[in-house]
């Protein structure tokens, strides 16, 4: 029998909650088999942790749920690689401007809190002369 988890390993392995894990099967990016009385018991394929491990790398990427989903159900189609690894790396290049645009208005703020603290310590500097005189 091919390898399989209950929800239980799967938010062990990746460290998340099992509500977090139902959350991505509601979402379409898991599709576990049920077995038990009434199918109240999940089980996960192989397929179902890769997917979930891809998942949350899209995630780190800066992904929304919704663009990892579409990437991740094109690596499963049987078709040409091609148009997928187009796709995604067009993905990559609007969330890279992103972040870089981020990372410029980070550095604009943190410039700016660098000049008002150099100030301060000018006035704190003069104003401690003033009140102590050599």
């Amino acid at each position: 029998m091919a390898n399989t988890y209950t929800i239980s390993d799967l938010a062990q392995e990746f460290d998340l909650t099992t509500r977090a894990i139902r959350f991505y099967e509601d979402m379409g990016l898991l599709e576990p088999e049920r077995s038990g009385p009434g199918g109240r018991n999940r089980v996960y394929s192989a397929r179902d942790r890769t997917r979930l491990k891809l998942t949350l790398r899209a995630k780190r990427l800066g992904l929304s749920l919704t663009e990892a989903k579409d990437l991740i159900d094109m690596y499963d189609s049987p078709r040409d690689t091609g148009p997928q690894l187009k796709k995604f790396l067009v993905v990559l290049a609007e969330h890279r401007r992103q972040l870089e645009s981020q990372l410029a208005d980070l550095q604009a703020t943190l410039d700016e809190v660098k000049t008002h603290e150099k100030e301060t310590r000018s006035l704190l500097n003069k104003a401690s002369k003033a009140t102590n005189p050599a």
